[in-house]
């Protein structure tokens, strides 16, 4: 008795935890107004604020990235895999949050449509790669089938062996074209995931995450555990190394990963000519027209 009840207050906490959370993502996008001081008077205690303050940091080196990449030519992938709820989405979205979306993009696919299932696996992947001057991170890749399809049985057995022959060399030759690849996968525990599946049944704003498909996912945890270590082993080659980022705690996965990118790819600063705000031009014949109310949004706040 006295074990279940410390589960549900535990659970509570982890709860709270999660709204919270969600706070702090809103929060997230107020900081160029509001930046948190040096940290020096900072409570060592108090991640949050130590995290706001890394994460805008690690921001910061994003940028000094996309500036490197774009003046460099360079092409990155980034390939982020792991189970429902393992919090990739979030991390995508602390990386592209101050970056300019014509250089840095996000490839989310849907299901394949009955046209793409007759062509060449890798086929529909090909046309979202770099082109030079770009980044483009994979919510969910071809890995797909090393996971969901072949725990789902949305695969035969011939297709799944015939993707992890043709992966290494698929990634091989990419590799050899110019394009670096960098792949994640976010490591959560089978507690974490319930807890997370069941805060987002509790909150009206993220039921739209979870779809039948997660549902089942989570019930075959243990095929899921036995697929994913079979694609670590057969996929982790050295051109495109599979790299584990332990993601219980959200924000310690996030500046974990933003980090560790920033350490693969040998990024400088790239010399940027002074910008000077030219004078505004005053036209002795211009009258600005008045606009009609009825045009005007309300102002309600």
């Amino acid at each position: 008795m006295k074990h279940s009840c410390d589960r549900e207050s535990r659970d509570k906490i982890r709860l709270r935890e999660e709204i919270l959370d969600d706070l702090d993502e809103e929060i997230e996008l107020e900081l160029d107004d509001a930046r948190l001081g040096s940290g020096k008077n900072c409570d060592p205690l108090d991640f949050r604020q130590v995290y706001f303050r890394e994460l805008l940091r690690l921001q910061g080196e994003l940028v000094k990235l996309q500036d490197w990449v774009k003046e460099t030519g360079h092409r990155l992938v980034v390939i982020c895999e792991g189970r429902d709820a393992a919090g990739k989405g979030g991390v995508i979205k602390r990386i592209t949050q101050r970056l300019n979306p014509r250089i840095c993009r996000v490839a989310a696919l849907p299901a394949p449509n009955d046209r793409e299932r007759t062509q060449w696996y890798f086929q529909r992947y090909v046309s979202h790669l770099p082109a030079a001057g770009e980044i483009v991170l994979f919510d969910r890749s071809w890995y797909n089938r090393a996971g969901v399809e072949r725990v789902m049985n949305f695969c035969t057995d011939a297709e799944y062996e015939e993707f992890f022959r043709s992966v290494p060399e698929f990634e091989r030759m990419l590799v050899r074209s110019g394009i670096q690849i960098v792949k994640y996968w976010f490591s959560i525990s089978d507690d974490e995931q319930e807890l997370r599946f069941r805060a987002r049944m509790e909150d009206p704003l993220k039921q739209w995450k979870l779809s039948p498909m997660d549902l089942e996912s989570r019930r075959r945890w243990e095929a899921y555990t036995l697929a994913k270590e079979i694609m670590l082993e057969r996929s982790n080659i050295a051109d495109a190394p599979w790299w584990i980022v332990p993601a219980d705690n959200k924000k310690k996965a996030r500046l974990n990963c933003i980090s560790h990118l920033l350490s693969q790819v040998p990024y400088q600063d790239v010399e940027k000519p002074e910008v000077t705000l030219p004078e505004r031009v005053f036209g002795p014949d211009y009258i600005r027209q008045p606009v009609p109310d009825d045009m005007v949004v309300p102002d309600l706040y």
